[in-house]
This record gives structure tokens, C-alpha cells and sequence, in this order.
């Protein structure tokens, strides 16, 4: 280390790159079947998240690069990784045949739709209102509902993740929070 400070640009990169840690994280826990652990690394990407953003702006130093950059790793942590965890954790032991096939639909549907939701969110560049249920939102949720499987019947999550991934790519303006 040549005692250097950190520049102020790369600060923010290195919260996204923490929530795509953490979402990495959650997806290593969800082969090791530990579900509770998994959600709480995709809780904690949600955590990264809202600080990437509000530490660029509050340094102004928002880029194109760092946009690009949490779009990548919003996929990770709140699409892929609460898809695979749904997956593995609820719908994959539940199901036989053709059945187990449908809930691996409805888990690829989630992801798929994250990653429409995060490429028109970049696209449009809409400063006051998001266009359809920001993904942080639907893969936080889900992790969220991991947490008490056990205390709701199986068919909450393939409704959930169904809903949710067809609010991420509706048409309906989400107010943005604390802007």
C-alpha cells in the first residue's frame, strides 16, 4: 500500500461490489443447504445496495460504470440468488415429475424478468418513480419470506415469485423512497 486515500469515484463501486459478494455468498450457502444463511447474505446485499447509491450521490460521483456495475450485481444478489434459493430451498424437495419442472420455470421466469426490469430501468433514466417493482424489493422479499418456510404453505413462494416477477416488468410507477 502506498498510503494513498481511496479516490472518492471508486467508493461507491466498492459497496455494489459488496452486494454482489454477498449475493455470491447466498448462492455458495444455498448449495450447502443452510437457507437462513442465504437469505441473510441477500438481505445484506439489500443493505449494500441502498448504500452504493446514496454514498455516490452523496459524493456526487455517479457514473455510467457504476450504474452498469449494481445492474450486475442487483441480478446476482435479487434475481438469480433468491430464484436458485426459492428453488432449492421450497419448490425443488416439494415436487416429483413434471411438476418439479414447473416450479423450475417459475424460478428462471423470476430471474429472467429481474433482468428485463434492470436493463429498461437503465434505459429510461427515470429520476423520480420507478417503472414496475424494483428488483431489490422482489429478491429482498424472498429472502425475507425464507425466513418463516416454515411457517407458510409451499405454495406461497411460486405465487409470490409469479406475482413479483410480473410486477417487476409492469408498466406501474413505484413512487421512489426517501429522495
Amino acid at each position: 500500500m502506498s498510503g494513498r486515500p481511496i479516490p472518492a469515484r471508486m467508493i461507491p463501486s466498492i459497496f455494489t461490489l459488496a452486494n454482489l459478494l454477498f449475493g455470491f455468498l447466498a448462492l455458495v450457502w444455498v448449495l450447502e443447504a443452510n437457507f437462513d444463511l442465504a437469505s441473510t447474505m441477500i438481505l445484506l446485499s439489500v443493505l449494500m445496495d441502498s448504500l452504493d447509491g446514496k454514498v455516490a450521490r452523496r459524493l456526487s460521483v455517479s457514473s455510467d460504470f457504476g450504474k452498469e456495475l449494481d445492474s450486475l450485481s442487483d441480478l446476482v444478489s435479487f434475481g438469480v440468488a433468491p430464484a436458485i434459493l426459492t428453488y432449492q430451498g421450497i419448490l425443488q424437495p416439494l415436487q416429483s415429475g413434471y411438476i418439479r419442472y414447473i416450479g423450475l420455470g417459475i424460478a428462471v421466469v423470476f430471474a429472467l424478468c429481474g433482468a428485463v426490469r434492470l436493463a429498461r430501468f437503465n434505459m429510461l433514466n427515470i429520476k423520480t418513480y420507478f417503472v414496475g417493482v424494483p428488483i431489490t424489493f422482489a429478491g429482498g422479499l424472498m429472502a425475507l419470506l425464507m425466513f418463516i418456510r416454515h411457517m407458510l404453505p409451499w405454495y406461497v413462494y411460486p405465487f409470490s415469485m409469479v406475482i413479483l416477477a410480473f410486477l417487476m416488468v409492469s408498466t406501474f410507477k413505484v413512487p421512489k423512497l426517501g429522495k
